[in-house]
């Protein structure tokens, strides 16, 4: 399947196909430099195999997890360009996860003011949702993404072969990501969740989830209004994140948490909940509301004294609605 994301001059293939990793030169010039940006919990077999289509291939690996989309790693990466006189005529590979895609992303748009540079994600988190739509960023004082640029990839390739390889705790928290995409946009998808053996529909889940996306990124690329229906469970899900320092719960789950707040209706929220039940995702957290809302002040969503909240009231609906941080802070209170 080819998805085609239309965004004018920066319009680029999502290529979803079962063993599409072995034919990434089929469809894009590997006959340049390339710098392959992978994490130590990509398999080397990933990696050696688009390395054997590149005729400069150049290999970097980063530790896994979010305490490497920083500063130190970001420059250490620019070096390597610097080092190996890379051009823009040249091109970066992110290969992985959702933190290789957004710091390799942020590395290629800041390079020479943008090198090349194309998705090849491994990961569900990454397949579902972070790979398309261009938004890269690394982190700075446990502030998720607050460094980062709009800069869309030339292709993205997703081969859902790679998700053989990822720990089921991975595999469920980036199916988290297309659970949203059907709360907010498409209800046959959040119907999948519900009904159907995940396992059974993945393609599908995927597609689905990648073209609600597109759909919303073709409509506002640079997020000034529609796009921000992207960030139901974000507000929250961001902020606990970082005051977790970015680690024990994962994304997903952490967006899968903040969903929860801002749905107003009770007995969605409780189809919700068992749906959580058949992703094996973490049920309840310490809740410290008042570092929740000290991280949300340095939220990209933050308008002065408003947040740009995203509600769903029924599956395949969702409504902006700005709130300030202190009725942010009551419904915390009152929700859960």
């Amino acid at each position: 399947m080819i998805l085609h994301m239309n965004l004018g001059d920066n319009s680029y293939d999502i290529q979803l196909e079962h063993g599409c990793l072995y034919h990434i030169h089929e469809r894009i010039s590997l006959q340049r430099k390339v710098l392959i940006i992978s994490d130590d919990g990509v398999p080397d077999e990933y990696v050696k195999i688009v390395a054997s289509q590149c005729s400069e291939p150049i290999v970097h690996t980063v530790k896994q997890g979010e305490g490497s989309k920083s500063f130190p790693v970001y420059q250490e990466l620019c070096q390597v360009l610097l080092r190996h006189h890379f051009s823009r005529k040249d091109l970066v590979v992110a290969l992985g996860g959702g933190v290789v895609g957004d710091l390799s992303g942020f590395v290629a748009a800041s390079y020479m003011r943008g090198i090349d540079f194309i998705q090849i994600p491994t990961t569900t988190l990454s397949q579902i949702d972070s790979s398309i739509g261009g938004k890269v960023a690394i982190n700075l004082d446990g502030v998720k993404n607050i460094i980062g640029a709009f800069y869309q990839p030339k292709a993205v390739f997703i081969d859902p072969d790679t998700l053989q390889t990822l720990p089921r705790r991975h595999y469920y928290n980036g199916l988290v990501e297309a659970l949203k995409a059907g709360l907010i946009a498409d209800e046959k998808l959040f119907t999948l969740f519900e009904q159907e053996h995940i396992e059974d529909h993945l393609d599908d889940i995927i597609a689905k989830a990648l073209v609600v996306k597109k759909t919303v990124v073709e409509q506002d690329e640079k997020e000034r209004g529609l796009r921000k229906i992207l960030n139901f469970g974000h507000t929250i899900g961001h902020a606990i994140e970082s005051c977790y320092h970015l680690h024990d719960f994962y994304h997903g789950e952490c967006v899968a948490f903040g969903m929860m707040y801002f749905i107003d209706n009770p007995e969605l929220k409780q189809r919700m909940a068992k749906i959580y039940k058949r992703l094996n995702l973490p049920l309840d957290i310490a809740k410290d509301y008042d570092q929740w809302l000290e991280v949300m002040r340095n939220d990209k969503k933050a308008n002065h004294d408003t947040i740009d909240t995203v509600w769903v009231h029924t599956p395949g609906n969702a409504e902006i609605v700005p709130m300030t941080l202190v009725e942010i802070g009551k419904l915390m209170e009152n929700a859960l």
